[in-house]
């Protein structure tokens, strides 16, 4: 952490003394304006920037800009509110004669919320510089400025200091330090402060979940929750929103249904941010219809509730709905943003919707000027790709006015490996090998593109190069939720307690799926072993071990839920289509790409995927 002494990015000059006129500085003065009937209302009713400088104006004119509540209020809507501007609040911050502990909070606050959250640091500097102490509405905005960059040991500093002033007692600065610990990833930090307080309240509680949420600690979120639960504490929305998130992640649709339940119940206000959350958290889950439930009574829809809801129905398989839906928002006057146009793009892509991409991403500039980034043109390659498009895909890259990073190279390299074509996936997969050394998936995909043309020794290869850079295969994991608890199950783990109770069933999935005619799919297992080996090692795939867990501990009339890491597998797919149908189950499983709803022996993404 830099010295108060070091230079600032912003250079805060003191303006030469204004003497003012004694009658200003009176409070019989200051308390008249401060009831001043169209002082406040004029504020109130500002809606942009340069209505702020209309009323600043009219104020320096009417003699009254010295006035240190008037200036003040100025300063604070233009920092702060719905309509800032940063750069007119410096203006105004550099006017003051001598800038109060008042004005250095609303700097640092206004910052915190920035694009550029290191400032608020450096006025955090020059405040003590000046002499001036912070107090307990100083510390939450300094430790959100530094945990946007993880900056753990300033931020001990700065916790130091906290006792050493004696805010550490005040609720909001003990979960600010909790939530900072948590997003910096120091979760044991983050649980000794949790486990020292006294009394929880339930803002410290939403600094704890929130922090794990935003650290991607998705499971430890849910731990927390049900932690949370017994201490019969009223949740705050930023509890609700997290735990939602969470249950997202892993596809936790009873946490997710009993957030639902608690906020109808309850009457709790169904707010843009609420109603967003519940959308994704249905649409992530795999249940659609009550996503749509959700959006239809939302009172009050932004951009966001719009976009998840287009990105749900895209992720489900349901490319037309989701354009459907785009073109409702069209009509509804709400203005798409480029993460919209990922989902519409998405939408095209799991649809195989190669003339209607092409036509939104023209219109992205053309009519919204909007500029496509890296993820709109992986999009494009995505649905070039998808549609066995593979050497358009190519040359749309080579065309690109931006450099392609290694996420777009990846999905032309997926399309290589679902389409075989093994001269462009071998041009691809030594790009990427070399972009991006250290990802797995780039070293498998090649390496079994190489298998399915028999060419052994360079898979073989691939698969040393992999091993001598100390590259290690992400292992297949797959979620399954029963009665409110997560269960992960990883590929082959047979040190797992419950896999001894699983193998009756997993006997029992493979001889019926053997008497329906299924053929195993060896075809990307590992090269040396032999083939009823690797029959065996299909029959411990992740995802396998989930169905089976979900085939004896679910009623037989509700679907079957899963959640996966990877993209899921040719043979695994195959086997779900049938497992379907002989047990007569629904199964829903979300993989790292989209969803794929099975049933009676068909599957929703009708083998496109």
């Amino acid at each position: 952490m830099a010295s108060p002494s070091a230079p600032l990015f912003i250079k805060i000059q003191q303006p030469p003394h204004k003497a003012k006129p004694i009658w200003l500085c009176t409070p019989t003065y200051t308390n008249l304006l401060l009831n001043h009937p169209n002082f406040l209302s004029l504020l109130q009713k500002c809606k942009s920037i340069n209505q702020l400088r209309q009323i600043h104006g009219h104020f320096f004119a009417s003699g009254l800009s010295y006035d240190p509540y008037a200036l003040s209020a100025i300063f604070e809507f233009s920092a702060v509110s719905d309509y800032r501007s940063l750069d007119y609040a410096l203006q105004i911050f550099h006017a003051f004669d001598s800038p109060t502990l008042f004005s250095f909070n609303t700097i640092i606050r206004a910052f915190s919320t920035s694009r550029t959250p290191e400032k608020s640091i450096h006025f955090f500097l020059q405040m003590l510089y000046y002499g001036i102490l912070p107090n307990k509405y100083t510390y939450p905005f300094v430790l959100k400025s530094l945990s946007v960059e993880s900056e753990l040991t300033p931020g001990k500093m700065v916790h130091g200091q906290v006792i050493k002033m004696g805010s550490s007692s005040d609720s909001y600065v003990y979960s600010s330090l909790i939530h900072f610990y948590s997003l910096c990833g120091a979760i044991d930090d983050s649980r000794k402060l949790f486990d020292r307080m006294p009394q929880r309240n339930a803002v410290c509680w939403s600094a704890m979940i929130s922090g794990c949420v935003q650290a991607s600690l998705f499971k430890e979120a849910l731990s927390l929750f049900n932690e949370f639960q017994i201490e019969r504490l009223e949740p705050n929305e930023s509890i609700l929103v997290s735990v939602l998130c969470a249950s997202a992640h892993f596809g936790a649709l009873e946490h997710g249904r009993w957030i639902h339940l608690y906020v109808e119940r309850n009457k709790v206000c169904l707010s843009v941010n609420l109603g967003t959350a519940l959308i994704n958290m249905y649409c992530k889950c795999g249940v659609v219809e009550e996503a749509l439930k959700v959006f239809d009574r939302m009172t009050r829809k932004n951009v966001l509730s719009w976009t998840a809801l287009i990105s749900g129905l895209a992720m489900n398989g349901m490319g037309q709905r989701a354009l459907e839906v785009f073109y409702e928002m069209l009509k509804s006057g709400i203005r798409p943003d480029s993460v919209t146009f990922v989902g519409v793009l998405t939408a095209c892509s799991h649809g195989g919707l190669v003339n209607e991409a092409q036509k939104h991403f023209h219109e992205m500039r053309r009519n919204y000027g909007i500029f496509p980034r890296l993820e709109h043109y992986g999009c494009m390659v995505d649905v070039l790709g998808r549609a066995g498009l593979v050497n358009e895909a190519l040359d749309f890259i080579k065309n690109m006015p931006i450099e392609p990073d290694a996420a777009l190279w990846a999905a032309l390299l997926n399309a290589c490996s679902v389409h075989k074509n093994v001269e462009i996936g071998e041009f691809v997969g030594r790009i990427l090998i070399e972009l991006d050394p250290l990802n797995d998936a780039n070293y498998v995909m090649l390496s079994n593109i190489y298998a399915y043309a028999k060419r052994w020794a360079d898979a073989v290869e691939i698969r040393s190069l992999m091993k001598g850079r100390g590259v290690k295969k992400c292992p297949g994991c797959s979620v399954i939720e029963v009665e409110g608890v997560v269960h992960e199950f990883f590929v082959g783990d047979s040190s797992d307690p419950r896999f001894e109770a699983l193998r009756p069933m997993l006997d029992e999935m493979s001889t019926r799926l053997r008497s329906a005619g299924y053929i195993p799919n060896t075809s990307q297992v590992l090269l040396d072993i032999d083939e009823e080996e690797k029959q065996q090692v299909l029959c411990y795939h992740s995802e396998k071990l989930a169905i089976a867990f979900g085939l004896i501990c679910t009623d037989s009339t509700m679907p079957i839920r899963i959640s996966k890491n990877l993209r899921a597998c040719v043979d695994c797919h195959t086997a779900t289509k049938v497992i379907s149908k002989v047990f007569d189950r629904e199964i829903i499983v979300r993989d790292r790409l989209r969803f794929h709803h099975f049933k009676g022996g068909v599957c929703s993404c009708t083998d496109y995927w």
